[in-house]
């Protein structure tokens, strides 16, 4: 957990970011107590980077060795991250017990973190959506980062919409559609056996959602998967059209689909912790899980 005065170090592993709502996300972290810690590098640019891939590897690895940073919070998404996957200093890396916060192409980074049980990957708010966040997206994040790794946390969703019943327990895992699915092919290709997998997505239409899944389920990805919860698919067309799509996906595996957890790309962006076991139950639907 992180105490009053804590430095968190700002990443930027991903797009550039505008300053005006970088800034504005900054001040919520010192409102929150915690102390940001943001080098000079992160503010380059580069195409559509937030600088040269090296440079924003070196930021990760060097707040991954510092002691005095209790966590790492990324600026924002846009594209970028997987670019840093191979120059990352994992050996550090898999020891670490620090916090790893961020979303959209930020899953990317999550998606491996989540293999190393000392890391707390949370896929929660970047820097910049901090800067309109709405009150439930700060506080659910920082009760993540105050919460004791021993406690029982159970959130039910305010309005859960349940596909196919059931119940499970599993590594709660996932993020981003898109950008799990890049993923794919790769040495860092996700596997979500014994997992209940969490995708959301911003954008995408429901034939490439559909293209998506299809690709991830003919590569294996989802072998010995649990239970799925979908996010928010903010701009993505039907709703009902994508919670059928993943209905289908899904189907031969038996296992329960819920959707209507407000995180994601939505108005709400709630914080949920990767790479813990969780509970996920049709009956009262909501997640349970060790924090």
């Amino acid at each position: 957990m992180l105490e009053n005065g804590d430095a968190i170090g700002i990443c930027a592993p991903s797009g550039s970011f505008d300053n005006d709502k970088f800034e504005k996300g900054l001040k919520v972290i010192r409102d929150m107590g915690f102390e940001p810690i943001v080098p000079e590098e992160i503010y380059q640019t580069k195409r559509y980077l937030a600088g040269d891939d090296h440079l924003r590897a070196d930021v990760i690895n060097r707040f991954f060795v510092d002691k005095n940073i209790k966590g790492i919070m990324c600026a924002r998404g846009g594209f970028g991250a997987i670019r840093l996957l191979d120059f990352l200093d994992w050996e550090v890396i898999r020891n670490s017990s620090k916090f790893f916060i961020g979303f959209s192409d930020i899953t990317a980074l999550l998606t491996n973190f989540v293999k190393f049980p000392l890391i707390r990957a949370i896929h929660g708010p970047n820097i910049t959506s901090l800067a309109d966040a709405e009150q439930k997206t700060l506080d659910s994040l920082y009760e993540f980062l105050i919460t004791n790794t021993d406690e029982i946390y159970e959130w039910e969703m305010d309005v859960p919409i349940v596909i196919s019943k059931g119940e499970c327990i599993g590594t709660l895992v996932g993020g981003n559609l898109a950008t799990l699915n890049h993923l794919v092919g790769t040495a860092y290709q996700p596997g979500f056996k014994n997992c209940i997998l969490f995708i959301e997505d911003i954008g995408e239409s429901p034939y490439k959602i559909d293209r998506m899944l299809t690709q991830m389920k003919m590569a294996g990805c989802f072998k010995g998967i649990r239970g799925v919860v979908a996010g928010s698919f903010h701009d993505c067309g039907s709703i009902e059209m994508i919670h059928e799509i993943i209905q289908e996906t899904f189907e031969e595996f038996k296992i329960p689909f819920l959707s209507g957890m407000d995180s994601g790309h939505g108005k709400i962006n709630l914080s949920l912790p990767l790479g813990v076991k969780a509970a996920l139950s049709s009956e009262k639907p909501g997640l349970i899980w060790h924090v």
